[in-house]
This record gives structure tokens, sequence and C-alpha cells, in this order.
């Protein structure tokens, strides 16, 4: 990622971004809490791409160089902490459940006055809490290193429909199925179907946020049919792709 910004402080503020804008790499000496109640929001870094629609927020390490993305328009909030303030423990991006109440914390956190006051610390403590409750999702798309592992990764992600099976792909790019099997599991740490739903989940939420009807949405992205695709999206998020105003 060239041209890297550096933020020392990680802004607390809510935004609107149009569809497709992106916030170019950069990185900040603090932590963020990143959530768009509408739209989806991908989130790019050296190791992956994270993808969280409306019901899911990113938290992102301070430190961590990432850029973004806007699917649909976003309703964008954005919540700073401070670098020894790490209430998850975590030094990775990571993609976080939201329910209504963390929800409602973090827009009225992020829409008060930036004031030190009594009442917006004890706001910020219960934010905290939720935050430490709230599940982790493995809503992500890991970068491959392996040159050929690459290569499959890249013909799957540019054609989500394409059903070719890892065999026909390897033969496509000149590995063996047994090698890239390996290669899935030790460089991404899942196998090549795994994979491959990500893939075609993160395409789905683009063109949901987008306003594609679901039908041309199970088609486009390799769901043999309507329902398959709503079967998985439904076990992905806990709700179906028809339910607009989650994502």
């Amino acid at each position: 990622m060239p041209n890297i910004r550096h933020t020392p402080e990680a802004p607390t503020r809510a935004q609107r971004l149009a569809a497709g804008v992106r916030i170019d790499a950069h990185r900040h000496d603090e932590h963020q809490i990143v959530y768009a109640g509408s739209g989806v929001l991908a989130v790019t870094t050296d190791a992956g791409t994270w993808f969280a629609p409306g019901t899911r927020a990113l938290w992102i390490p301070a430190g961590t160089v990432h850029a973004h993305r806007a699917h649909g328009h976003l309703d964008l909030h954005l919540v700073g902490l401070p670098a020894e303030d790490n209430p998850l423990g975590l030094d990775a991006p990571t993609v976080l459940a939201v329910g209504p109440l963390l929800r409602e914390l973090i827009v009225a956190y992020t829409r008060e006055p930036p004031d030190d006051t009594p009442e917006r610390r004890r706001l910020l403590a219960v934010l905290r809490d939720r935050l430490r409750a709230s599940p982790q999702d493995p809503l992500r798309l890991p970068t491959p290193r392996d040159a050929r592992l690459a290569a499959v990764c890249d013909l799957v992600h540019a054609d989500p429909a394409d059903r070719r099976t890892l065999a026909e792909l390897g033969a496509a790019t000149g590995a063996s199925e047994r090698t890239l099997s390996r290669l899935f599991r030790r460089e991404l740490g899942m196998t090549f179907p795994q994979w491959r739903t990500q893939s075609r989940l993160y395409h789905a939420l683009r063109m949901l946020a987008e306003d594609t009807p679901v039908t041309a949405v199970a088609h486009r992205c390799g769901w043999s049919s309507a329902s398959a695709f709503i079967d998985v999206f439904r076990r992905a998020f806990g709700h179906t792709p028809g339910v607009r105003d989650r994502w």
C-alpha cells in the first residue's frame, strides 16, 4: 500500500460516504472501531480484506495500515481508543457482531460533542463492556502469498459464479489439487470451499448494497438457487438477505 498516511489520533465521529468512495491506506497510533449503520464496509490490509454489513463492526488495532471501501451509501461511525486501551485484547483486525444495544451506544457516542464529561465517560465504559461481549466473526478474505494459490484465488474472486473444482482450477494455473489444498489450509487457515464461500458472500454483500435483487445476486455469485443462497446468508449473518435495513 503506497503513500501511507499517518494520523496519530484515530478520529471519533460520524460521517457519510457515497457508494464507491475509498479512503486510501493510512494508520493511526490508536485503536479504532469502525461501524457502518448502512451499506457494506470493506477494510483491506496487507493480510487480507475484512467486510462488514450493518450488523457488524470492525476492530482495527493501533498501527495497522488499512484502507476503506464503501459499498452502497455508508452511514459511518468511528470510535477511537488510546493504544493502551484495548478492551478486546486483539492485535489483528476483527469483525464483531453488533447487537441493538451496542449499535445505539456507538451511534450515540459518535454523534455527541467530544467533551470529556462524566456522562460521556460512562457511555464509553458501557460501550467497552458491550464490545467485550460481542461475538467475533470470520468475515474476511485472507491474502495468499504463494503465487500458485494467488492465481487460483484471483480466478475465483474475479468470477464468483465460476463453479470449477479445485482440481480444474489447478489445471488452469499449473498446480496440483493436493498442493493447492495444502496451501489453502497452511496460508489461509481454511479449505478451498470455505474460502470460495467467503468470496461469494463478499460479492453478494456488495451487490445487495447496490440494490441488486436477491435472485440475481444468487445467480451471479454461483449459488444453484436463491434458496441455497438465502440459507448460506442466514447462517453467516443471522438474517435473510431480504432484510434490507439490517445491512
